[in-house]
């Protein structure tokens, strides 16, 4: 408990869907915050109704976190309490928060986490893969080759991948892993914890082709699993690597190297495919 008279940001995770998953100390601090600072403050009411809850709200969302990060460290330094909430989980992971941490810790202000509900955690555990050590990602890039880059770049480290996606590029992110790495188990969890709740198994192909005859709608997390040892990825794939590494500014030496080290196969092999995907033509080193 903090200090009495004494400001205090505290960062209180929430429920991803179901309401009732929400902690006792949780609904005490929000009922005892002097101001509450939510992401969306009509999910927020739907809440706090819940739980009949009348603590004063302000709006922190994306679009005015680094104004209201300013605002709410000044109310903590005044003495006051604000606990700070996003639309679902914890504030500060795949939603804005951390300004206000930020701003609160340089001042020398207190910050407590009331830990809570995650989209991340509820994925993992539900996976049923083995998860000894996996990599967060969340949303991919949006645009198509930055997206292709950078999850090429993430299963070719051999560790689980956890992703956040949007319905309306589901199928294009499964078709993506289906290509890059066919043999490995993909966990899709669909709008976890609430009344529609689903969880799919298989590769990436398997579920394009269960996904594929109908429309994706909800919030989507995806586990694929950690590559094996021996798992190589076919040359096409490493050579887009190269060219998106290439694109990216390195010489075509050093992208080639780095490739073969990252994978454990020959130098001689990336590049010959790199030429290949160039009809043959010279590349610059």
């Amino acid at each position: 408990m903090a200090d009495v008279g004494r400001g205090r940001l505290y960062l209180v995770g929430t429920p991803i869907g179901n309401l009732e998953d929400i902690t006792l100390r949780a609904l005490r601090v929000l009922r005892e915050a002097d101001l509450i600072a939510a992401e969306d403050t009509r999910r927020a009411r739907k809440l706090l109704a819940r739980y009949d809850i009348h603590t004063p709200l302000t709006s922190y969302h994306g679009h005015n976190e680094r104004e209201k990060a300013l605002a709410v460290a000044r109310e903590v330094e005044a003495g006051k309490r604000v606990a700070l909430i996003s639309d679902a989980g914890m504030p500060g992971v795949a939603d804005p928060g951390f300004r206000a941490v930020e701003e609160c810790v340089r001042r020398g202000l207190e910050v407590e986490v009331v830990p809570g509900p995650s989209s991340l955690t509820a994925a993992l555990a539900l996976s049923g893969l083995p998860l000894r050590r996996f990599r967060y990602e969340g949303f991919l890039p949006p645009s198509r080759a930055k997206r292709r880059s950078r999850l090429m770049s993430l299963l070719g480290e051999g560790e689980a991948v956890v992703l956040y996606e949007a319905p309306h590029r589901l199928l294009e992110t499964l078709s993506d892993i289906a290509e890059m790495a066919p043999e490995r188990p993909v966990v899709v969890a669909r709008e976890l914890t609430k009344l529609h709740e689903e969880v799919l198994r298989g590769t990436a192909s398997e579920l394009l082709g269960v996904l594929a005859e109908r429309k994706p709608r909800g919030e989507f997390v995806l586990v694929v699993a950690p590559g094996g040892e021996a798992e190589a990825p076919p040359l096409p794939r490493l050579a887009e690597e190269v060219a998106a590494l290439v694109r990216g500014g390195e010489r075509t030496r050093e992208a080639v190297r780095a490739v073969a080290k990252r994978h454990g196969v020959s130098q001689r092999d990336v590049y010959r495919s790199w030429l290949e995907s160039r009809g043959g033509g010279q590349g610059s080193s």
